[in-house]
């Protein structure tokens, strides 16, 4: 997709587990037709620094200010890439995990339990959601096909990345967004709230699932344009 270049920084937007950067297809066609420019990363799922220091060095690949978007788990990463790409200017959390220094994952959902996640996969592989329950888990409020379709397709996540610790906080010094899907089963709205009030990020909500980006992409460009209309 060809970009179009505007005043403001370029969007990156960094897909969290169990998804690709397809998650993104229908944010980033609004995006483009709003003349932004935007890229949606390669997220490896190998661990949390390692997959900070990969989105950070993407960052850093492109020429001038960098807004920095994160789903689910990429909130993680993003959170983590901030503090090692000098071109970032902003952090937009979509129904992400906004870590604070030294805290994983794993320490956000002990705090705020969602329901069991129904896994494949051990210790010493890429764990996925189990494809019968991920319709229920992360993608309650899309059409059947299109939920049997992401669970078909989803990709595996290292459980470093659930057990890693941050190892800064870039909301601390960078300006935060944060979108609260209502609806979601995988991260609680209340952990998305918490994350969200600790950040001092300027929060939206809409009804919706995990899978928000695909269900309700508009509610999450408008909030990304109030971020970019911000960083302008």
């Amino acid at each position: 997709m060809p970009m179009v270049s505007r005043t403001g920084p370029t969007m990156l937007l960094v897909h969290g587990g169990f998804a690709d950067a397809a998650l993104w297809s229908a944010v980033v066609a609004q995006l483009w037709e709003a003349g932004v420019a935007v890229r949606a990363a390669d997220n490896p799922l190998h661990g949390l620094d390692v997959d900070a220091a990969h989105v950070a060095a993407t960052a850093r690949g492109i020429a001038g200010p960098v807004l920095l978007a994160g789903h689910g788990y990429g909130g993680a990463v993003i959170t983590g890439a901030g503090t090692q790409a000098g071109n970032a200017v902003g952090l937009v959390y979509v129904a992400g995990y906004a870590l604070d220094a030294g805290e994983s994952v794993d320490d956000v959902n002990r705090r705020f339990p969602p329901a069991p996640l129904p896994t494949v996969g051990g210790p010493d592989t890429h764990v996925r959601i189990d494809p019968d329950a991920f319709a229920a888990v992360f993608a309650a409020d899309l059409p059947a096909s299109v939920a049997a379709s992401m669970a078909a397709s989803q990709r595996g996540i290292a459980p470093e990345c659930l057990t890693g610790r941050a190892a800064g906080a870039a909301w601390r010094t960078l300006p935060s967004w944060y979108l609260i899907a209502a609806d979601d089963r995988l991260v609680h709205p209340q952990a998305q709230r918490f994350m969200a009030q600790r950040a001092g990020a300027r929060t939206s909500e809409t009804a919706g699932s995990h899978a928000v980006a695909v269900s309700q992409p508009t509610a999450v460009v408008d909030l990304m344009l109030t971020a970019a209309n911000v960083l302008a």
